[in-house]
Parts: structure tokens; sequence; C-alpha cells
């Protein structure tokens, strides 16, 4: 049995799958809705629409199988999302890397599978909507389409639950998504026992470049502040614009003394940005960082507050804010 490999930038690709917040949600007729033409379609016993997470397939859909998860290492699925195209195994007892999987010498004796790949709104493979069947079989030209068009559908629905946790603007995840992916990780680091800490940002004097030049160039410096942020962090960083011209980062596995580099980068690669830039303005921001302690911060609520009161010191010891917009 051949175990499926990570797909490049994993990191990335299982936060985006947890920012969408749908593991573990009971079922939803929009999903079921496709799995049930799938089965008819194809004249399969299973179908599945399936979420590829760490160690684990988990199934949002599943016609035909009595469990709603199995372990990545077996998983036929895990093997899909490496390629771009529809995966298909037309005899896996006759196929070397599936031949002794117990998936296959056990029930539910998959000996047929093709899975297509769902993909997020940024490439990312989360999953797959497959069919499986109990005994070998081909897979022709039409069947491909079927399937892909199928799929394309499950994609429109993971579509619409990521669009609501990004910015529109900036691509970025927007609060509700911050939210979400703070509290997996903070739970995360909690069990593990690893240190994060939270960077909240606000832009200096940004009212003013909306003032002076425009909201359109205001969104351009808000679009150029969250593209450094993110080229700045690790992809494993979360990075979110929380409202108007307020950021925020969580990094894990690091402490506030090794956050504090961080800030120190960022703000090489900002002065880098506007000495190049032909822009009569430059973009500056005030920041607070604070260490996560789950005895002080009970909930991502509690950790913002924190860094946004620590940021708010930073920039009035910057300005004036009686002479100053900032």
């Amino acid at each position: 049995m051949k175990t499926p490999e990570s797909p490049p930038a994993e990191a990335a690709r299982l936060q985006t799958l947890r920012a969408l917040n749908i593991l573990d949600t009971p079922q939803e007729e929009r999903f079921d809705r496709l799995t049930r033409m799938a089965k008819r379609l194809f004249n399969v016993p299973i179908a599945l629409v399936s979420l590829v997470d760490e160690n684990r397939q988990w199934f949002k859909s599943c016609i035909g199988l009595p469990v709603s998860e199995t372990p990545r290492d077996i998983s036929f699925c895990g093997h899909a999302i490496l390629g771009e195209g529809i995966f298909i195994i037309p005899d896996a007892a006759a196929d070397e890397r599936f031949h002794d999987n117990p998936l296959v010498v056990n029930d539910p004796n998959i000996r047929f599978y093709a899975g297509c790949p769902l993909r997020a709104l940024d490439g990312a493979q989360m999953g797959t909507l497959c069919i499986i069947d109990n005994k070998p079989r081909d897979f022709g030209v039409h069947d491909l389409g079927a399937l892909k068009d199928l799929a394309a559908m499950a994609e429109q629905e993971l579509a619409a639950l990521q669009l609501a946790l990004l910015d529109e603007l900036t691509k970025i995840s927007n609060r509700r998504g911050f939210m979400t992916l703070v509290g997996h990780a903070i739970r995360m680091s909690t069990r593990q026992k690893m240190s994060a800490s939270l960077i909240f940002f606000d832009l200096d004097k940004f009212k003013l470049i909306n003032d002076s030049y425009g909201h359109v160039e205001g969104d351009r410096a808000l679009v150029a502040f969250a593209s450094i942020l993110q080229k700045t962090l690790r992809e494993s960083d979360l990075v979110a614009r929380i409202g108007g011209d307020e950021f925020a980062a969580l990094l894990i596995d690091t402490p506030k003394a090794l956050a504090n580099d961080v800030i120190t980068r960022l703000q090489v690669s900002l002065a880098d940005y506007n000495e190049k830039s032909s822009h009569d303005y430059t973009i500056d921001f005030s920041f607070g960082v604070v260490d996560f302690d789950a005895d002080v911060h009970p909930n991502v609520e509690a950790l913002l507050a924190d860094g946004d009161a620590l940021m708010y010191e930073c920039k009035h010891e910057k300005y004036d804010f009686t002479s100053i917009s900032a």
C-alpha cells in the first residue's frame, strides 16, 4: 500500500480548509443533493464529498458508507488532491498502490474509484467529490465531463462559505474568518503547549490618505499593506483585516520576543515599498504585541482586546492626538 504524500504548501492548504469552518459540521442538503445525483448518475453504491484534513478524510456528504471519516494514510482522496485532474482507479485490487489497502481488502471493498479535486478560491485542493464501486469499471469521456460538472457545483458551495470569511478588498481573512482560525489555533497551541503571539496593527494617518488622495488610493494602500504583511509572515501564520485600517496576525509557536523581530522585518519591507513608490504619502503603522495566555485570554476577543489596547499605547506615544489625525 502506498501512503499519500502531502501536497506542496500543505500548511497553507490546511489553513484554508480550517478557515472554512466546515469540518465536523452536520450534513447539508446542498452537498447531499450532489452526492445523490452522483450516485444515481453513475449507478454506484458510494458517493462522497470528502475533505482531507491533517490526519483524516472527513465526509461532508456521504452516501453508502456507515462512517463519517477514515484515516488519511489509507485514503484514496489523499492521492486525488495531489494532481490537477480526476484521479481514477479502474480496479484497486490490481493496482500496486491500493491492492492491500484496508478499504480494498475489507469493507467497503473498493474496486473502482474516481475523485475530482475540489479547489478553494486560492486554488488549494480541499478534498474531492468522488464515486466508488465494489466492482471494476471503465470511465469514459462523458463520465469525466459529468463528474467535473458535479465537482464544479460542489466548489461553488465551498466558495460561498469562503467568501463569507474573506475580506473582499485585500483577499485575506476578515474578522469573522480570523476569529474562526484563531480559535482553532489557540486550542491547538494549548494542547501542544506551544507559544503564540498576536500582533494588532493600525495604519497611521490613514484618514489623511483617504481625505487627500481619495478612497480609491486608500484602498490601494490597504491592499499594499496586506500584501506586504503576508509576504513578511510565514505561511503558517494567520493574517486578517479586522476592519477599516486595522489588521491582526497570530504567530504560531512564536513568543512575543520573537514577534518583535517580525515587526522589524515588516518595517524594513514597508520602508522599501515607500521608497520605491510614486505616491506622495507613506504607509506606516502602530502595533501592539501580546503573548497568548490561556489563563488571561479565555477567548479570541480577550486576546484581540489586549492587542488593541497595546496598539493604542504605541500610537499615543507616536502622535499628539489633539493636533494630528492618526
